[in-house]
């Protein structure tokens, strides 16, 4: 049989729940890895804990940008090699994709003004709505995770899921912008994907994603500019975001995983793409830069 990974709500341990101690919350059932903040694999990433263990976490409440796990020294504290995308790290990476609820729970080393001042608390449903890579503090490369509370826990799933399964009940968080910059680049490209050619047609009329190219947003503060921006399809929307595929300076589409050329990107006269944007891009979301 399956093992199984239970996300969002546990029942009898509502938001706020507290605990004195790591044992008491994985009997619990809320975060169960006695050690490591993450309570995730290859499968999907149900819980994390945020205690002040790596230096470079950042808790502004109801969103956290988390370090991931991996190349630290426990003695020290200090980052002592290149994290890499395997174990908790590709199981947040897999709860983004499908769009999983995470438990977060507090520690009490944690930002002071987030953290509860002993033991650890349970502290809500987030969903993970990016992740990227960057040179933390110490100088390694580090993986980071964009987490944003759901406004309300009741629309997550709180069903156990096996963690073989290929279908689920998921939700999903956007952040509303500002739309009038993605609907001129989309209408310049007749909302044709810039990278595939591939039209769209709904009942609705044609459908293409306005993607940007330098995240916005803490820390990245890519501008929601045309500049900044390409009109993709839904395939290679997902694929630019999570680094599976870049686009260099000479206007080549790449795939990261095999270093390839896939295609050129289509731009069409009056749409100038930053390079500087496409660079930061490649740099921070390849996984092989």
């Amino acid at each position: 049989m399956a093992s199984r990974r239970q996300y969002g709500e546990i029942p009898g341990y509502p938001e706020g729940s507290e605990f004195a101690s790591r044992t008491e919350l994985s009997r619990a059932g809320v975060h169960r890895p006695l050690q490591g903040g993450i309570s995730g694999a290859k499968d999907g990433a149900d819980s994390i804990v945020v205690s002040g263990g790596y230096p470079d976490d950042e808790d502004f409440g109801d969103e956290i940008i988390y370090t991931g796990q991996g190349g630290r020294n426990p003695a020290t504290g200090r980052q002592v090699a290149d994290q890499k995308l395997e174990r908790g790290n590709i199981g947040l990476v897999r709860s983004e994709l499908d769009s999983r609820p995470v438990r977060v729970v507090r520690g009490a080393r944690g930002n002071v003004n987030f953290s509860p001042e002993r033991g650890l608390r349970y502290d809500g449903l987030f969903v993970v709505t990016e992740h990227w890579h960057e040179r933390g503090r110490d100088g390694y490369r580090i993986w980071r995770f964009r987490l944003v509370k759901l406004a309300d826990a009741r629309l997550a799933s709180t069903r156990a899921v096996p963690t073989d399964t290929r279908r689920a009940n998921v939700v999903s968080a956007r952040i509303v912008r500002d739309r009038s910059a993605v609907q001129q680049v989309k209408e310049w490209y007749d909302f044709t994907c810039q990278v595939c050619g591939l039209r769209l047609m709904t009942a609705g009329g044609p459908y293409a994603e306005g993607a940007h190219i330098r995240a916005l947003g803490r820390p990245h503060n890519g501008p929601d500019h045309v500049s900044n921006m390409l009109c993709l399809c839904p395939n290679h929307h997902v694929l630019f975001d999570t680094g599976a595929i870049y686009v260099d300076e000479g206007g080549r589409v790449v795939d990261s995983l095999t270093g390839e050329i896939v295609s050129r990107l289509h731009t069409v006269d009056g749409h100038g793409v930053r390079p500087e944007y496409l660079r930061y891009h490649r740099e921070h979301t390849s996984s092989t830069p």
